[in-house]
């Protein structure tokens, strides 16, 4: 099958013939429908972030069941399913508890060692074996990962719409709804317009915040934030934009959400903050990177500082209902959708998504 493959930072990606071995016990094979290209994926292109390499890339997609590895008795070949990149493995702490975003094995064997719970990898090519990026690798024809990270849902949503569910709205709608708890009649400030971002506004609107600020240095994203619920935008090319917000609620906001992951915007999250309030880390910095905060002041104002991974998620409750307020009209997913491009055109993808221009590009295998 043809897959894209990742080596190095300084080495262009490669579209090119991968092997797939079927899926062992626990484990389903999918083919692939579509695949987004996420910021996630730029950080490893960039060599931002430690991984196994060389892998094939892509964490974010959708398709349909077409094998079943023994075991399996959740899934049904021609089921529709959304990837999901944090396969819980149902056994450790954090999923006993439900908090399955936080799955150990996930954490310290699938991500870091790019392979299946079993600590192997299904890909190769010539002989030399590939890693999975994130259990998932969806920039290829067809993947085998874990059952438990294909998430049934409904026959009649659009495949390729609904791979955005997998990362992009389940991070950003996550993180206001799961992770910060945000309460109806609540401000909240968003830095950051992107794909992720434009959910967690309108993850805001879900929960009924009164005042969403949509803050960017680009004044088509803070427009298009608009239409998924934003009251207020600032341009973050003028002037500071914590003063700016200041101009319109001087008490500060109740929640302000990081959706970028520079040190200068989780630092200007903090400041932005009101009394109790809370900023929300959702965009994933470099490894290493630092910010710097006052601790006297966030202890006096009783506020927090909370990091949201995946948006706290359950996947298999969590996706299918995300999908469903897609079908019923209270989730936007097809303005996110900047292009779609076959898997061939990955790189052109990636070179959209690192100008700015794009939201997110479906790659169609």
């Amino acid at each position: 099958m043809k897959a894209v493959v990742f080596r190095d930072s300084s080495t262009p990606i490669e579209f090119t013939d991968v092997d797939l071995a079927g899926p062992k016990r626990g484990e389903v094979r999918v083919k692939i429908a579509a695949a987004g290209v996420c910021h996630s994926d730029l950080h490893v292109k960039r060599g931002d972030w430690d991984a196994p390499a060389p892998l094939v890339m892509g964490h974010e997609g959708s398709g349909v069941v077409i094998e079943l590895g023994e075991g399996v008795t959740s899934l049904a070949v021609g089921d529709h399913v959304v990837l999901s990149w944090v396969p819980p493995c149902g056994e450790c702490r954090y999923c006993r508890s439900g908090h399955e975003a936080r799955c150990q094995k996930v954490a310290t064997e699938v991500g870091p060692k790019g392979v299946l719970f079993d600590g192997t990898s299904r890909l190769s090519k010539d002989g030399e074996t590939l890693h999975h990026y994130l259990g998932v690798s969806s920039f290829a024809e067809e993947v085998v990962v874990p059952a438990s990270g294909a998430v049934k849902v409904r026959d009649d949503a659009p495949l390729d719409a609904i791979a955005v569910v997998g990362c992009a709205v389940a991070t950003g709608v996550g993180a206001v709804v799961n992770t910060a708890a945000v309460e109806p009649g609540a401000t909240v400030a968003v830095i950051g317009c992107g794909g992720v971002g434009l959910n967690v506004v309108q993850g805001a609107k879900l929960a009924g915040a009164e005042r969403i600020i949509a803050i960017d240095v680009l004044a088509d994203k803070t427009a298009l934030a608009v239409q998924f619920g934003a009251t207020d935008r600032i341009n973050a090319t003028r002037d500071d934009a914590v003063e700016l917000l200041f101009d319109l609620l001087p008490d500060g906001v109740d929640y302000a959400f990081d959706a970028i992951g520079h040190t200068s915007t989780t630092e200007q999250a903090i400041r932005m903050l009101g009394l109790g309030g809370a900023a929300v880390v959702v965009g994933l910095p470099k490894t290493g990177a630092r910010a710097s905060f006052e601790p006297l002041v966030l202890a006096e104002a009783d506020q927090r500082i909370l990091g949201s991974n995946y948006g706290s998620v359950r996947p298999s409750i969590d996706i299918p209902a995300l999908v469903d307020r897609y079908m019923d009209g209270q989730l936007k997913l097809d303005p996110l959708i900047w292009a779609r491009r076959p898997l061939a055109e990955a790189a052109a993808a990636f070179e959209n998504l690192e100008s700015g221009a794009a939201l997110r590009t479906l790659l169609i295998p």
